[in-house]
């Protein structure tokens, strides 16, 4: 049975507590990234023009519970969200004391929720107490679902009933598209520094996949569990067994886990470094592989080109720096150009995205970091499976 959502609920006049994700970068009291909060903005628009009683709650940053602290404060955000929706957005500081519903038509933010003891271990008596103070909870924070916190989990177990938001189903839309009746062939990307932080994805994919390019410092691992030399390169030596092991399986699948066939070099990483490009077997020993090489993001480009489907999560080369970004740029432009369905996630990703301008090109762009990755790892999400329940 589908999740339910908003579609399946009326809202008119009903105290609706949704859970978003706005956890958004600060400079000083201002946002300095407001991305989140215009990801959650159709659901808080919808719900105002449905003359819903709004109460929004979200974490921002890591304090200490028990106290409020004006660091993390959810002021800035409920700031830049009233310039946002030009209404006034005020913040309710003892919100979980029950009286705070607002008019209908009308809205408020819930500090904090991590000032409160139990949050983040879903503590029954908390997650009853939100439930209380609403007639539906709605559940839009994707980049929060991963976690089993009272206001991602807890509550919708005790609310008097619980729908997922118009920003959580896109998401898992997208997902399911990507991974459920994919369009052939499915190609994955998987950048970052190390083939142990992401195994499990790395694994998860290689049966799941038609291509596998990996990037970054997985890429290095790889390419030595090829047989070649990456020199001074930041490498997971105990890991080569592995990087050899899963190689060999998606061959004999029938699959494929590509390797360079010219890497840019340095002996340095930093802004004045020398890049060279050199073939994959011609690395010297001072020398620290930084991105991808031109032959080869070529190749990779040709790739996408192809592809039914394309699932992004990492840059292949250290892109903040120009010298070592052309290979990221490279695969940007294929995936943006790409007639396939494509989605992107994670920090670094978007980032790249934005730096190269393709977001309006990209099928897809998640609003999850650590949500999006487990989802790759084939973990279910608690606060999707508590809906589904």
């Amino acid at each position: 049975m589908p999740i339910r959502t908003l579609d399946d609920v009326e809202v008119a006049g009903q105290r609706v507590l949704v859970r978003e994700d706005l956890n958004v970068p600060l400079n000083g009291t201002e946002v300095s990234d407001d991305s989140r909060l215009r990801a959650a903005l159709p659901t808080l628009k919808r719900l105002l023009a449905d003359n819903a009683r709004v109460m929004v709650m979200s974490h921002l940053g890591r304090p200490k519970a028990g106290a409020l602290d004006p660091a993390a404060s959810l002021e800035p955000v409920a700031k830049r969200l009233s310039e946002l929706l030009g209404r006034d957005v005020p913040v309710v500081q003892d919100w979980l004391k029950g009286d705070i519903a607002p008019a209908p038509g009308d809205l408020v933010v819930c500090e904090n929720v991590r000032f409160n003891v139990g949050e983040t271990d879903d503590d029954e008596d908390l997650a009853r107490h939100m439930g209380a103070l609403c007639d539906l909870f709605v559940m839009d924070a994707f980049g929060s679902a991963h976690r089993a916190h009272a206001s991602t989990h807890g509550v919708a177990r005790f609310a008097p009933d619980a729908v997922a938001g118009p920003l959580l189903a896109a998401e898992l839309d997208a997902l399911g598209k990507a991974f459920n009746a994919p369009a052939r062939p499915l190609i994955a990307i998987i950048g970052g520094s190390k083939v142990s932080t992401k195994l499990t994805v790395l694994e998860q994919l290689s049966e799941q996949v038609d291509q596998l390019i990996v990037g970054g410092g997985i890429a290095n691992t790889f390419i030595a569990a090829a047989g070649y030399s990456v020199g001074s390169s930041l490498i997971e030596a105990d890991w080569v067994a592995t990087a050899k092991a899963l190689m060999d399986k998606v061959h004999a699948a029938g699959g494929e886990i590509p390797l360079p066939e010219d890497v840019v070099v340095a002996t340095e990483l930093s802004e004045s470094a020398q890049a060279v490009v050199r073939d994959i077997d011609a690395v010297r020993a001072d020398e620290m592989i930084l991105d991808v090489g031109p032959k080869t993001a070529a190749a990779y480009a040709q790739r996408l080109k192809g592809a039914g489907t394309i699932v992004w999560n990492g840059p292949v080369g250290v892109f903040e720096i120009d010298a070592f970004a052309d290979g990221t740029k490279a695969l940007a432009h294929a995936i943006a150009q790409s007639p396939g369905f494509s989605i992107a996630g994670g920090g670094d990703t978007l980032a790249a995205v934005a730096k190269y301008a393709v977001t309006d090109q990209i099928d897809y762009i998640s609003t999850g970091g650590g949500a999006f990755l487990e989802f790759l790892e084939g973990r279910p999400l608690p606060a999707v499976t508590v809906l589904d329940q």
